[in-house]
């Protein structure tokens, strides 16, 4: 897998560029930059790995995260995949929390919706859709063999926001409950925000899971 994170937009959002090294087929995981030049930034590791963006795949409809979506459709030519709960945010700044924000920030509408088990497939390589309600009613994780995309549903230590409208911290529990906590511990955790870590980490040290044991 080639899998390459990028720190982007005035929140430190994890974009992700996630690909296939033997058919160069790939994604992009939340391309939450505000400014041309980390777009630029972002394609510039696309064009040198060779790689064919074949979608645009956005853990929740937040601005930090979805942002970027109409520059790298527009250069790519790359659907937009959201969870069907979160579609309308894309297009909608009250409804994704821009207006609340400042941010003023808005997307193409979604070219596919995704719901709780559906397959992503990049090449060779396979992503899961698990559906992780709790910081938005649409938040998703991507399950693959040795890895997790975890979106804001799981950090390095913690947890995404529940006080924002359209988040849960009961629907985020049973989320971590019955979706992330039976996962194996090797897994390693890419999240929305912040650090890397495993599945195993955060079940001993991350008191939002750990209280689930």
């Amino acid at each position: 897998m080639i899998l390459k994170r990028l720190t982007v937009g005035i929140l430190s959002t994890n974009c992700y560029i996630v690909g296939c090294p033997q058919t160069k087929e790939a994604i992009i995981i939340d391309p939450g930059f505000d400014r041309g030049e980390e777009a630029k930034r972002v394609l510039k590791e696309v064009d040198q790995h060779g790689l064919r963006i074949q979608y645009i795949v956005n853990t929740h409809g937040h601005p930090d995260h979805l942002s970027g979506n109409g520059i790298i459709k527009r250069a790519t030519g790359a659907p937009i995949l959201i969870h069907k709960e979160d579609a309308p945010l894309l297009t909608d700044t009250a409804k994704n929390l821009s207006d609340l924000f400042g941010f003023q920030m808005v997307s193409p509408p979604a070219d596919k919706t995704l719901q709780d088990k559906d397959v992503i497939k990049i090449g060779e390589i396979v992503l899961t859709v698990l559906h992780t309600p709790g910081h938005s009613r649409g938040s998703i994780c991507l399950l693959g063999e040795d890895v997790v995309f975890t979106g804001d549903t799981l950090f390095a230590g913690g947890v995404g926001r529940t006080d924002l409208p359209g988040s849960s911290h009961q629907e985020i529990l049973r989320s971590l409950k019955n979706k992330l906590m039976p996962l194996p511990d090797h897994l390693r955790v890419y999240p929305g925000h912040g650090l890397s870590s495993t599945m195993g980490r955060e079940k001993r040290f991350n008191p939002f899971l750990s209280s689930l044991l």
